[in-house]
């Protein structure tokens, strides 16, 4: 846990020497939010190889850039492009970003993902508020000895989705006249997408939804202490009795379909609140 404060320090020490920017807020743009970065009033852009300690993203659609500017008003940091589980990185590279995001001063994160439809009310290109999660990918980033200044040996997930923040995202979606879906992620290791049987099975535990990234950063940043606000954009159905081949360019069509609502309720969920 030294050796991770001491990275900390290590990637906000090289960014501190290129920006003097204090973020409010943290986004990972992820599958389905890439074109949030185009609204951002950039002050500053640092690619990730050039920040000691930070992965490199290996998947397509991912850039590798943190950008620093204002969006709506408020400052933020934001990562164009994040890392996986299947990708190869542990889970403590995976987070490491969010440790570093909030080193510098951000409080709330907000965070977005491609998924995969269960509850058969959804249909693919809706937009999903996160509600609640369910980790199966079999590991853990707080793994290992835990640093009190960092944050509690046993963190609390009560409101791991923060209430008032997902109230402030229907209601907005309400004003926009923008379907919202609200229900439970469940995360998985990947990269495959899963069987017929996985899919009846991860319905039948209360998932509404799967992916493969987005829990492990938002166990850290309430491991901190931030706020979270998660979306995720359903690329294809995966309903047991009538199950289609997908592709990775059907997911990133669908996506980028979807990214102009999910951008439309980013930027005024941003603009209300309240830091």
């Amino acid at each position: 846990m030294e050796d991770l404060k001491e990275r900390i320090k290590g990637g906000v020490e090289y960014i501190r020497g290129r920006t003097e920017f204090v973020p409010e807020l943290g986004i990972i743009l992820g599958t389905g939010l890439g074109g949030l970065a185009e609204d951002i009033e950039v002050e500053t852009a640092i690619s990730y190889e050039y920040i000691p300690f930070f992965p490199v993203s290996t998947v397509e659609s991912h850039f590798g850039r943190l950008l620093f500017g204002t969006l709506s008003g408020k400052k933020v940091v934001a990562m164009q492009g994040r890392f996986h589980y299947y990708e190869g990185y542990t889970m403590q590279k995976i987070t490491y970003p969010v440790r570093v995001m909030k080193e510098l001063g951000a409080q709330i994160l907000l965070v977005s993902n491609a998924c995969g439809g269960l509850n058969p009310n959804f249909k693919s290109g809706d937009i999903m508020v996160i509600s609640d999660h369910i980790n199966l990918l079999g590991d853990n980033p707080l793994r290992g000895k835990n640093d009190e200044s960092l944050g509690p040996r046993f963190p609390d997930m009560y409101n791991c989705y923060d209430k008032d923040l997902l109230a402030l995202a229907e209601e907005v979606a309400l004003e926009l006249g923008i379907k919202l879906q609200k229900g439970v992620y469940v995360a998985v290791a990947g990269p495959n997408l899963e069987t017929a049987a996985e899919y009846r099975f991860l319905r039948r535990i209360g998932a509404d939804v799967v992916g493969m990234s987005t829990v492990p950063e938002v166990i850290v940043a309430r491991h901190q202490g931030m706020k979270v606000l998660g979306f995720s954009v359903i690329t294809d159905m995966g309903l047991p009795d009538a199950l289609k081949p997908t592709s990775l360019e059907d997911v990133i069509q669908t996506a980028k379909l979807a990214e102009p609502n999910l951008k439309k309720i980013m930027v005024k969920v941003i603009e209300k609140i309240k830091i």
